[in-house]
């Protein structure tokens, strides 16, 4: 698939659930995002760039702490949710800005900061994205990225990409802590892990608000009860699956990147 076709697939995907994210508890809150906020040596005069931002929950909460957070997605409609959410909770210093991460309309050493969340599992070339946001970082910025990650076991991390894959065409992948350090390397940060975890979701819950199709979930949930009880263990999945609607984990991680010196 060229990778005009995923990004076709990603405006074309988030467009007609923008508003579900708007709405969404996993993407409204949670430790790490807790974490994003609590690690960052912000300013009143910071400013920070939310790479990929979505319905702008994260934007939304450095938005206090900051002069102002410029919220950068490649979806118009979940920019039209960003702008919602910051007039229903009165905030003024949240700017959308229609853009893709991969060439981000702004002069170097414009951020303090630059974080993304639920993001990079979309991005086509992940390695173009972090050279951007080092480009836009000022002298001694950082990058926060909380995103899912996949398991360095083969199987767990092909059973991972599987699943995502039939629940939204436009999902990438999710990539290893190994990689994150990797790719972070080769564009001038030293990384660190500040957190994993297991982020707790309900399969009915997680496929409408992706509009998963009938067919797809379906496949997803056969996948999921006929897998090996390795597999199952690692995503805390029942071990019978009777009913549309249960729970599982996948993992998450959130990782800081600190701009070396040039």
């Amino acid at each position: 698939m060229p990778m005009r076709d995923v990004r076709d697939q990603v405006r074309r995907r988030f467009s007609d659930v923008a508003a579900n994210y708007r709405t969404s508890k996993v993407h409204a809150v949670g430790d790490d995002l807790d974490l994003m906020v609590a690690s960052s040596a912000l300013k009143p005069e910071s400013v920070i760039l939310d790479a990929g931002c979505g319905a702008g929950h994260t934007s939304l909460a450095f938005a206090p702490r900051v002069a102002r957070v410029i919220a950068c997605d490649f979806t118009a409609a979940m920019l039209e949710q960003v702008e919602t959410l910051a007039r229903e909770r009165g905030v003024h210093n949240v700017a959308a800005q229609l853009a893709d991460v991969e060439r981000l309309p702004f002069p170097a050493h414009s951020f303090d900061l630059v974080v993304t969340r639920y993001s990079a599992h979309h991005w086509p070339h992940p390695q173009r994205a972090l050279a951007e946001f080092r480009r836009l970082l000022k002298p001694g910025g950082g990058l926060l990225i909380s995103d899912i990650v996949a398991p360095e076991d083969y199987a767990q991390d092909t059973f991972l990409q599987a699943i995502e894959l039939l629940r939204d065409p436009s999902h990438v992948r999710d990539y290893r802590l190994s990689e994150w350090t990797a790719m972070l390397a080769g564009v001038g940060f030293d990384s660190e892990v500040l957190l994993t975890f297991d982020l707790s979701l309900r399969f009915a819950t997680w496929t409408k608000r992706m509009a998963t199709p009938a067919q797809n979930a379906g496949m997803i949930k056969a996948l999921f009860d006929g897998a090996p009880a390795d597999i199952k263990r690692g995503f805390s999945l029942p071990l019978e699956i009777r009913d549309d609607d249960f729970e599982f984990t996948i993992p998450g991680a959130v990782v800081r990147g600190l701009a070396k010196s040039d």
